[in-house]
């Protein structure tokens, strides 16, 4: 049968367990794709307001 877990050791389980997801997050949070060096200039995908009144 298992021995029981001391409760430092559940603590010291359950803090190892938050660091590891914190750093988890952190490391996903981070991993964005790279910009480009020359981003292609914006392009405007609307019609004018001149255009859509005519």
């Amino acid at each position: 049968m298992l021995e029981p877990t001391r409760t430092t050791e559940r603590y010291a389980r359950g803090l190892a367990a938050a660091v590891a997801a914190v750093a988890a997050l952190v490391l996903a949070a981070n991993a964005a794709p790279a910009e480009a060096d020359d981003p292609a200039p914006d392009r405007q995908t609307t019609a004018p307001v001149e255009a859509a009144v005519r």
